[in-house]
């Protein structure tokens, strides 16, 4: 670790995070539901005209009697579904998140997009029509726009409900980010589309990786670089700079517009920061650049990055100069191996060990602001994960990206809802991750009890508790499970969840504070570590053995210690204390009491 100042920003140190995907967090507003012209131009195409809106509370595999007309496969109809959320949906649901202690937002993509995750945008400065209240209004607004030149950028009514959603947010002292995606647009892109229809006279004609043109002579068509080859992904082009001029200036307005939507130097009605996407795929002067733009409108924005340590070298990208965080893959692969492997399971030492390389690698204030995770959007769900425990590898992330797709590979998982036995393990990875050092944050639905394997079946939509949903009865290959399988809100788990946030959020040496291990047991399984801040200290310890295990600790502060976590107490006295700890359990001390004086 470096000697350098700090340059994150203060309010995402220790924050508890809440990933929402858009499309399936809660339809809010039933009347903005996507048609089929809204899905134009998304993978899968050749869009059903019998389609419909698809029941929330549906079981995820049975398909629809609008489905089972065409005759394609289960994968091609979990792509095509839509469902309706929207941000009226989330808006409805703050509440809900407030009172689950969350303190920051991280939306997927909301760009005007017609797939279901948005990743293929059509723009960067408007929010996508059905996700707002006049889907029809606000593509009429948008027509009249010169989409390059952002003094005739119209606010809809999309737009306008993204900020009352922004507001609200603020209101309830949380902070919010959305999903920036520079590395590519979407075929629907207004600049992809012009290249497309005027090809080399096209004025944009230098924003993307075009590998040929229609040449009517030689018979050659036109063709672009997608993403890894994705055609619904057109790439921008870069040069040694990164990103090109034209690209980079529009992302940099639409930057401005988000950040500080009504112009007057006061970002305090804009959004809190970014989360980019691959940014390993764009050259690091444009993320240099950018971030001083950023921090010019906001300097205490924060910018988070999608690396993936098992691949990539995240550090250059952590300096001070380009982003605050990365999302923590790193810190997934390493909870997964001690808490949930069974086989080929890290000791305590070792889980010790790489958590500490990982905290030493970064400059000052970075290992508080890391967004630790364990799935996203991208990932089997942590519940199934746990379910396939020795089927999974998290650190392989090429062989785990297949593995964990339903077909031919994925039907190798247990799709199975979590046992009592799982959801414990889930439980005790929460105590970790919400004791740890850095910004935990929760995939929706995971503290709800949701399970699924990788894209799209981590993409389900939200159990809520206030709906009934239909037993999942049908596999990915269309036969029957033997038994059904109940999907409801759990309810036991949800207040954990609620809990541990509320333990973390009351107290800054488990929000900011410094971190230092007390006890690695390898033949035991436990591990046990101190946050200091201030003055204030808590003692964590866990016990990852399926036996309950008595526990001695020494150098501690004299006195009485309450147990947060199970509402308990242990006594110090002479610098010593001896507890028992639950299989799969913890305790949460923190000490209530100066030491007692000695009487003469």
């Amino acid at each position: 670790m470096t000697n350098q100042p700090e340059f994150v920003p203060e309010w995402a140190k220790g924050i508890v995070w809440y990933q929402i995907f858009p499309e399936r967090f809660r339809n809010g507003d039933p009347s903005n539901d996507p048609t089929i012209d809204d899905i134009q131009g998304a993978y899968p195409h050749g869009h059903n005209p019998q389609r419909q809106i698809h029941p929330w509370t549906a079981d995820w595999y049975t398909q629809q009697p609008y489905e089972q007309q065409t005759g394609e496969s289960i994968w091609t109809h979990l792509q095509r579904r839509r469902y309706g959320g929207d941000l009226q949906g989330i808006i409805d649901s703050l509440d809900y998140l407030a009172d689950l202690g969350i303190g920051a937002l991280y939306l997927n993509p909301v760009f005007t997009s017609p797939s279901l995750h948005k990743y293929d945008g059509a723009t960067y400065h408007h929010i996508d029509p059905t996700l707002g209240p006049d889907p029809a209004g606000d593509r009429a607004l948008i027509a009249t726009e010169t989409p390059d030149d952002p003094s005739t950028w119209v606010w809809t009514a999309a737009d306008k409900l993204m900020l009352e959603l922004i507001t609200a947010v603020h209101q309830r002292n949380m902070h919010i980010i959305i999903d920036g995606v520079f590395n590519h647009m979407g075929l629907n892109s207004w600049a992809f589309r012009d290249v497309v229809e005027k090809q080399q006279q096209s004025k944009f004609k230098d924003w993307f990786k075009i590998k040929s043109w229609d040449d009517p002579e030689t018979g050659e068509g036109f063709a672009h670089q997608g993403w890894y080859d994705c055609y619904e992904l057109p790439e921008l082009n870069q040069d040694e700079n990164g990103i090109v001029s034209g690209p980079k200036a529009y992302i940099f307005a639409a930057t401005q517009r988000w950040m500080d939507p009504n112009g007057d130097g006061d970002p305090s009605d804009g959004i809190d920061g970014w989360r980019l996407d691959v940014a390993f795929c764009v050259a690091h002067p444009f993320w240099k650049d950018w971030r001083k733009h950023v921090r010019q409108i906001n300097p205490q924005a924060y910018l988070v990055a999608e690396i993936f340590e098992m691949l990539h070298d995240i550090r250059p990208y952590l300096q001070g100069d380009e982003f605050d965080a990365a999302m923590n893959y790193g810190f997934a692969v390493a909870a997964a191996e001690f808490f949930v492997q069974e086989q080929q399971r890290l000791t305590a030492s070792q889980f010790d060990a790489e958590l500490r390389r990982m905290r030493e690698m970064h400059p000052p204030g970075v290992p508080h602001v890391m967004q630790n995770l364990f799935g996203s959007h991208d990932t089997a769900r942590l519940a199934s994960h746990i379910v396939n425990r020795d089927k999974i590898v998290y650190r392989d992330w090429n062989a785990y990206h297949h593995m964990v797709k339903i077909g031919e590979s994925g039907a190798q998982l247990n799709l199975d809802a979590p046992t009592s036995t799982d959801v414990a393990l889930q439980k005790l990875f929460v105590i970790f991750q919400m004791t740890y050092l850095g910004a935990p944050m929760v995939y929706y639905g995971d503290e709800a009890g949701m399970w699924g394997a990788n894209d799209p079946c981590c993409r389900k939509p939200m159990v809520w508790p206030d709906l009934t949903y239909e037993p999942e009865v049908v596999l990915p290959d269309g036969t029957q499970r033997e038994t059904a399988v109940p999907v409801q809100f759990n309810h036991d788990l949800h207040d954990h969840y609620r809990r541990l946030i509320a333990i973390r959020n009351g107290s800054p040496a488990l929000q900011r504070g410094s971190f230092n291990t007390l006890l690695t047991d390898d033949a035991r399984q436990l591990f046990a570590f101190r946050r200091d801040f201030v003055g204030e200290q808590v003692i964590v310890i866990l016990n990852r053995s399926n036996e309950t295990q008595t526990v001695s600790l020494d150098s501690v502060t004299n006195g009485r210690w309450l147990d947060l976590l199970n509402e308990g107490e242990v006594a110090v006295v002479d610098g010593r204390f001896t507890t028992q700890i639950p299989p799969l359990w913890g305790k949460i001390l923190s000490p209530q009491s100066p030491e007692p004086k000695t009487l003469l």
